[in-house]
């Protein structure tokens, strides 16, 4: 299932591409350039994609996932001159609770409750803050930009494994880094001008 983390991170692209449909953003080339070094670096990562397996069930509901993260983002985007992004996140998790609670009757969560102390926290931190700050950034930066310089998230769990776990990444892992870091550069510098 990382195909399905690493397939999630095509959502820049698929923002770039899709967000001249939503507003008066044109394509802007240098997006599908950087969106492209963005799937070469997550290709790096994780080479082995072999379509005969069962991993390609992770990399399908990753790319439908980033699909909806995308029409998500530039949804939000429509309405962040109204709202505030802490608001429209509010808004979201209202609407979430409300599509998913049938999960809580359906499947097994037994086993989820000695975790709560954790799911909590990762849930405040990562999605609640990461989310409202990534919301809140649509005001000032179009959905492309901002989905561009967050593509870094995989370069932070791979410092996070480095260091709370002891992974060394491996020298595809490095490169494929290195190229989404320099993308991110690349964005953030073009975003200033």
């Amino acid at each position: 299932m990382l195909q399905l983390g690493y397939s999630l991170f095509t959502f820049p692209v698929l923002t770039a591409l899709l967000e001249p449909l939503f507003g008066e953003e044109k394509l802007k080339p240098m997006h599908i350039v950087l969106g492209c070094m963005i799937l070469l670096g997550i290709y790096i990562l994780a080479p082995d994609l072999n379509f005969e397996n069962s991993h390609v069930k992770g990399i399908l509901f990753g790319l439908l996932s980033a699909l909806f993260y995308s029409l998500r983002n530039l949804i939000l985007k429509q309405y962040t001159s109204k709202y505030n992004g802490s608001m429209l996140m509010l808004f979201q998790l209202i609407i979430l609770s409300i599509v998913l609670t049938p999960a809580i009757f359906t499947f097994d969560v037994s086993g989820i409750k000695t975790q709560y102390p954790y799911v909590i926290l990762l849930g405040v931190l990562t999605t609640a803050i990461g989310h409202t700050l990534f919301v809140k950034s649509l005001k000032h930066f179009s959905a492309a930009t901002a989905s561009i310089i967050s593509s870094i998230q995989p370069i932070f769990g791979i410092i996070i494994a480095f260091l709370f776990l002891s992974e060394i990444p491996n020298l595809n892992t490095a490169i494929g880094g290195l190229l989404i870091l320099t993308t991110v550069v690349i964005e953030s510098k073009m975003a200033k001008n």
